[in-house]
């Protein structure tokens, strides 16, 4: 359980902040940048649902994507370190989390047309804002992977296919929210 009673705490006043092992790093680490990705992504999956209502079965995996999102901040504040030993047991995301995504990925894919040509970031407001939410996640993804490079910055592997799968998983959500109307098709050199 956590417990917050006191918003500011002013230890990030000049520029440090602690990872969840209570190691001391600085705001621009990159290890915070991938956790702040993730929570960027978390705040656009909030927005997408927004207007989410009107399907139950998007707004629901949202919902549950939001809370696993957290999850994953968790994880990657919290590095695996052997020579650290943490005393307890940290969150991590589970490969059982990247395969769900990856069969909500096929069910809904299942239902959309093949695609003739790349699509924009367009349509209704709910696949564009699902759109965002997948631009956020693939920069997250990005992000981890460079920190997974560094030496002795461990990252699990499953927290990087998870942003992975989940950027597909919100793309092919933002083909299901546009089915109705159509996916905005880009048209090579058209403004020439």
């Amino acid at each position: 359980m956590v417990t917050l009673n006191r918003i500011y705490t002013r230890t990030g006043d000049k520029g440090g902040t602690s990872l969840a092992t209570g190691e001391k790093v600085r705001k621009h680490d990159l290890r915070v940048e991938a956790y702040g990705a993730v929570d960027e992504a978390n705040a656009c999956v909030g927005l997408c649902r927004l207007h989410s209502a009107a399907d139950p079965v998007l707004d629901a995996m949202l919902g549950r994507i939001q809370n696993e999102l957290f999850d994953l901040g968790a994880d990657l504040a919290t590095p695996d370190r052997p020579d650290r030993p943490l005393g307890w047991e940290a969150l991590r995301i589970l490969e059982g989390q990247v395969e769900r995504l990856e069969a909500e990925i096929d069910s809904l894919n299942g239902d959309l047309s093949d695609l003739t040509s790349f699509i924009l970031p367009a349509g209704t407001a709910l696949a564009t804002h699902l759109h965002l939410a997948r631009t956020v996640c693939r920069r997250a993804e990005r992000i981890a992977v460079r920190l997974a490079d560094q030496p002795d910055e461990p990252v699990s592997a499953a927290a990087i296919k998870y942003l992975n799968r989940l950027s597909d998983l919100l793309f092919v959500m933002a083909r299901h929210a546009n089915k109705a109307e159509g996916d905005v098709l880009w048209q090579p050199g058209a403004t020439r």
